[in-house]
């Protein structure tokens, strides 16, 4: 039995789609997306200066609005930026660190914690900014560790909203935000996006991993149409780049959209610190930063090395039945059309659907929970070809 979805999806057409849909999302919020309204009523652009609350926590300042070039340069500065409020009337905060060279230079944006059970983009953050001395920097760097608080506090995907009943929202689905709007993740995005992230950044990696129940290679979702995408994207010794604009609301999405080229690298395993996969994404990272000429130093490892595989077409292989997954494939293997990937069975060790692939690819991930029930996505195929098929089901 084969269950893939092989819908395809003109990529020119999925973008207007995108745009059309995230367009609808901002008015029905009852605004602009850009919409930046304090608790006094007051306009506040963001990018004027840092503004601090006067707030300390664990000794580290609070601020309500960043902007990197009123900082003292050649040293690190870690803050509280101060989220969304919370129904008790407290806020939600968001650990930030910049590294402000000597000189001036580019701006790059590190940013890790947008679905709480990615804690390998987490760690991958913390080594890199351990490992930079703004002595010697030419240009910025700005870390976001924890963007979705309420997440990482639950290792959940998603944020879990009580404004209108429990809702379980995913941030990287509400991007760039709208400070304005009915539930608390998609005002917070918009106070990170206007406040923190838009105003100081030139380019920027927001880092993910597989989702909890799933496992993939190191790879990432970037926009390879775009050069300078492209650029950041070939520098890192990975396996796989799946080259397509996924879906509407992304961060990545909304940072290009605003003017400031991003990629979405993913590090592996959800819930653990893989640090195989991290130590990769850091020598990729730091190849960013002496590509843009922030640190000194020779290019490490690239995908030239590690002979990344530049797919743009995706299709998941979906349960068709209940019951127990046995995979028969592994991450980065390469399938034929017609070959088995999974057999499902139920309680009783009886065989109920076998799993196919129709088309020859790579594998990008696959699900690690035991079970499945009809609907869950269970392997994912990468493939290259000329009609891009599917985005819109990736689980990043």
């Amino acid at each position: 039995m084969t269950a893939i979805n092989e819908t395809g999806l003109d990529r020119r057409s999925f973008m207007i789609a995108s745009a059309s849909t995230a367009g609808a999302a901002v008015a029905l919020l009852g605004g602009s997306a850009n919409a930046q309204t304090t608790s006094s009523g007051s306009a506040d652009a963001g990018g004027n200066e840092t503004v601090y609350t006067g707030d300390i926590i664990d000794g580290k300042q609070v601020i309500s609005a960043l902007d990197v070039s009123d900082l003292e340069p050649g040293k690190t500065h870690s803050f509280y930026f101060r989220g969304v409020q919370m129904p008790g009337g407290q806020h939600w905060y968001v650990s930030v660190m910049v590294a402000k060279g000597a000189a001036p230079g580019k701006r790059l944006g590190l940013i890790s914690g947008v679905h709480g059970d990615e804690m390998s983009s987490i760690r991958t953050l913390q080594m890199v900014m351990k490992a930079l001395d703004p002595a010697s920097m030419s240009g910025t760097v700005v870390a976001v560790f924890d963007l979705s608080r309420p997440a990482i506090e639950s290792m959940g995907r998603r944020w879990a909203n009580s404004g209108r009943g429990i809702d379980l929202i995913d941030i990287n689905r509400a991007f760039p935000g709208n400070e304005n709007a009915p539930d608390a993740p998609t005002r917070h995005a918009g106070l990170v996006f206007n406040r923190l992230l838009r105003p100081n950044l030139d380019y920027a990696l927001d880092f993910h991993t597989a989702a909890t129940g799933m496992d993939a290679t190191a790879f990432h979702l970037a926009r390879m149409d775009l050069p300078e995408v492209r650029a950041m994207a070939e520098l890192f010794p990975i396996d796989q780049i799946f080259d397509n604009p996924a879906y509407p609301g992304l961060l990545a999405n909304a940072l290009i959209d605003a003017g400031i080229p991003a990629l979405t690298p993913e590090i592996g395993n959800p819930r653990i610190f893989d640090y195989e996969m991290i130590d990769r994404f850091v020598e990729g990272t730091m190849n960013v930063l002496k590509h843009h000429g922030i640190i000194p130093g020779p290019i490490g490892r690239t995908g030239k090395d590690t002979e990344v595989f530049v797919a743009d077409g995706l299709f998941p292989i979906i349960a068709t039945q209940g019951g127990f997954v046995e995979l028969v494939v592994e991450l980065n293997e390469k399938v034929t059309a017609g070959q088995k990937v999974a057999v499902q069975t139920n309680t009783f060790g009886e065989v109920v659907a076998e799993y196919t692939a129709d088309r020859a690819g790579e594998v990008g991930a696959r699900r690690t929970d035991a079970t499945a029930e009809p609907g869950t996505p269970i392997v994912f195929i990468l493939f290259d070809s000329a009609d891009p098929v599917g985005g819109d089901v990736l689980v990043e």
